[in-house]
């Protein structure tokens, strides 16, 4: 009996403990735990909220501040326009202007309708791409990049689409060209990812992965990866034949040229010096690829039709981008000039400099002297304008270009005085 009467109370109890659980879940619906407190206690309390609260709110306009801050750095860059009043002697191409604070600009390219210049900013986590108007110079867009900056860009052929590639997470971004926003990102499921080109269809874009030793294919309807294409070491420039049956790679770490056939995966190396290949620019018209050879200063050309390889000409000092005129008559190449034996990071004692070549003859038509380590280089579609930067100068520099006839008629225009100031 008197289990039964310790069991009835303990259930009494639990069930007033219920009870009054809910009875308090309604009651602090009126009133708030403050209100259990002295006036005192509560003043405290309210206080220790208030300083949290501002402690918070101090947070979020240190972020809203830090953002602001980063946005209006960011929009500040590049603003300094300079007219150019230097030239060669008999200097054939006319220098307009130059723009300043760009950090550590990489690539640079033409819009396709010839209104804009785009440029990238290497390794720069508060802007990666940034776009000018090519008849004032002014800055029209800051197109900031997650999580880095830009290496190289191009078009699609319509010029309504713009690809960026990113060396720091090996991705590459689709950019709306008219309203310059990121529209995707394509994951090479690579490293360092350098030199981008299109399949004529503009079904698929090949990207050069520098660490990955691989190209991506990636399938621009689905924005997918469809394979990583192995390579020789050190990638970099490569080239897709219009047929799309081919695919062209240069090769930096040992210099050589190799080519892939796209059907099978077969693959050749044409030609090997041991120099550091770098760049590729394409004349199947005629039937021949330009290859810059960066240790070796020279440019090869190879006939696509028996992929023989030889020398076409020999450069100044680490000849990096190069790009053909519209007309494929004139090779322009920049030059960055002597490394400082310290390091390439710090200017060297040359000045570098962009060369003009007859295709044709390979004789040099014109030359022009550029900065600290001159790098991008494009030439417009129209073939009117020409642009380049100056990697370790922070500057990018836009010229008009004479006329394909005006330039072999020029007599070598400063080709034959310029050496005599490339030194410092």
């Amino acid at each position: 009996m008197k289990n039964y009467i310790l069991i009835a109370i303990i259930f009494l109890l639990l069930g007033g403990g219920i009870v009054f659980y809910f009875y308090l879940e309604d009651e602090n619906k009126k009133y708030t735990q403050k209100d259990f407190f002295s006036e005192s206690e509560k003043k405290k309390i309210e206080g220790k909220e208030f300083l949290k609260e501002t402690e918070r709110q101090e947070e979020k306009d240190k972020e809203k501040k830090k953002e602001e801050e980063s946005k209006i750095e960011a929009e500040n860059i590049s603003s300094e326009v300079a007219i150019v009043r230097e030239s060669l002697p008999n200097q054939s191409i006319n220098c307009s202007y130059k723009i300043e604070g760009i950090p550590s600009p990489k690539g640079v390219a033409f819009s396709p309708d010839n209104s804009e210049v785009w440029a990238t900013s290497l390794m720069n986590e508060k802007s990666g791409l940034f776009v000018y108007d090519i008849k004032t110079g002014d800055i029209k867009e800051n197109i900031k990049l997650p999580n880095g900056g830009g290496v190289e860009i191009i078009f699609s052929k319509d010029g309504k689409r713009a690809f960026v590639s990113q060396m720091e997470t090996g991705r590459v971004y689709e950019i709306d060209a008219k309203k310059k926003e990121v529209l995707r990102s394509f994951d090479t499921k690579s490293a360092w990812t350098k030199v981008m080109a299109i399949s004529s269809k503009e079904d698929y874009l090949y990207a050069s992965n520098w660490s990955g030793n691989n190209v991506s294919v990636i399938n621009l309807e689905s924005g997918l990866l469809k394979e990583n294409i192995p390579t020789v070491q050190t990638p970099r420039g490569i080239y897709v034949t219009k047929d799309g049956n081919y695919l062209y790679v240069a090769g930096f770490n040992n210099g050589e040229i190799q080519k892939i056939n796209l059907s099978t995966k077969e693959s050749e190396v044409i030609y090997r010096n041991g120099g550091a290949m770098r760049h590729i620019v394409g004349d199947e018209e005629k039937g021949f690829l330009y290859i810059s050879d960066m240790a070796n200063a020279r440019i090869y050309r190879v006939n696509i039709i028996n992929d023989k390889v030889e020398i076409f000409v020999k450069t100044e000092n680490n000849p990096n981008t190069i790009t053909l005129s519209p007309d494929k008559n004139i090779l322009a190449v920049s030059c960055r000039g002597a490394n400082n034996p310290q390091s390439y990071h710090i200017p060297g004692p040359e000045w570098g400099s962009v060369l003009f070549f007859d295709t044709e003859s390979g004789e040099m038509v014109d030359t022009l002297i550029g900065g600290n380590q001159t790098t991008g280089l494009d030439i417009a579609k129209n073939g009117i304008y020409l642009a380049y930067s100056d990697f370790l100068d922070a500057r990018l520099t836009l010229c008009n270009l004479p006329s394909t006839n005006d330039f072999l008629e020029g007599e070598g225009g400063a080709s034959s005085s310029y050496k005599e100031r490339i030194r410092k």
